[in-house]
């Protein structure tokens, strides 16, 4: 069996609260780590936090406030489950001097993104054939910080392989950085098995991080299961706990009564690509975690009828949620 790696853990991609002048608040987000740090099922399941992932809105903040909201993290967390840091910054440059933030704060890991911008570096990118517009960014930061890289691969491919990274990119961006330990899993369902069974013919061992939590069900009993780095634990974090541990205790039935009971109901609302980070921070929002859901422009608001859908799903769930007339403030 190859050796785990710190990408065989279950990272929270963790939201980041603001204050009604749309300011970090610290406050509030030292809370909320606590949610995740005070559950004993979480850190012994093997439990970690992601900071400043993209559900934490790293695409509209200062390098200045990355490194702040890293600096609270690495205060509350205190060793007791590992962390990643997410790097991305609009140019190569800053990303580096990011990654080299984070290595000073202590992280056990970084978490790197494509580039953003020209269409030559997202929409119109063309992985296979030309991965060096990313893997040079990677190349990079592991030469600047030689740490373990967990990624984020979205961009450069079509179907089956949309909205992640196409196979071939894949395999030779984890050839020829071998600090790589997690492949986040941004795929369709055939894009999945395709991207893992590749991830598994590998020489070392890449941990297969589920993202979308709507198929998690199917990936502990296809065995496609390492590790998982998704937005989905901001609010739902005990049933999602259970159902695993079920599968880890090889009881199906129970997996599957706890997947019928209205997480899967659940995750399947939240998983509309389009609107994924909107729900995950009004859906956590709702079972009273943050004090309110709004992101920073261009990230819209929620609809009301979205956050009348989460409430009923959350409720149906058995997850406890705010006052209902405290939903009407939002929209």
């Amino acid at each position: 069996m190859k050796k785990k790696t710190i990408g065989d853990h279950l990272y929270v991609a963790a939201l980041l609260p603001y204050d009604r002048d749309m300011k970090v608040d610290e406050q509030a987000y030292r809370r909320f780590l606590r949610h995740f740090l005070d559950n004993d099922k979480f850190v012994r399941m093997g439990g970690g936090i992601c900071v400043n992932p993209e559900a934490g809105e790293i695409f509209y903040l200062t390098r200045e406030e990355k490194r702040r909201v890293l600096e609270i993290a690495m205060e509350e967390i205190n060793g007791k489950v590992p962390v990643i840091a997410g790097t991305w910054a609009i140019t190569t440059e800053e990303t580096v001097e990011t990654a080299k933030d984070c290595k000073a704060l202590g992280v056990d890991g970084i978490f790197v993104t494509p580039p953003g911008g020209a269409q030559d570096v997202t929409s119109c990118w063309d992985a296979d054939g030309y991965p060096e517009i990313w893997l040079d960014q990677i190349i990079a930061q592991d030469r600047a910080v030689d740490l373990p890289i967990v990624t984020h691969p979205v961009g450069g491919a079509k179907p089956p392989f949309y909205p992640g990274l196409p196979l071939e990119a894949t395999l030779r961006i984890c050839r020829e950085v071998k600090n790589i330990v997690g492949w986040k899993m941004t795929y369709t369902y055939e894009g999945f098995n395709l991207i893992a069974k590749g991830l598994r013919g590998l020489d070392r061992h890449v941990a297969v991080m589920a993202a979308l939590a709507s198929r998690f069900h199917e990936y502990k009993a296809t065995g496609m299961f390492d590790g998982t780095l998704s937005g989905f634990w901001n609010f739902a974090l005990n049933p999602m706990l259970d159902h695993l541990e079920a599968w880890d205790q090889n009881d199906v039935v129970k997996a599957r009564n706890i997947w019928d009971g209205g997480l899967s109901q659940l995750h399947s609302y939240v998983a509309d690509m389009g609107r994924l980070h909107i729900r995950y921070k009004t859906a956590t929002w709702l079972c009273g975690l943050i004090p309110h859901p709004f992101m920073r422009a261009p990230m819209p608001m929620p609809q009301q009828k979205e956050i009348d859908t989460l409430y009923q799903l959350l409720k149906n769930l058995g997850v406890p949620v705010i006052d209902l007339k405290e939903t009407r403030l939002a929209a």
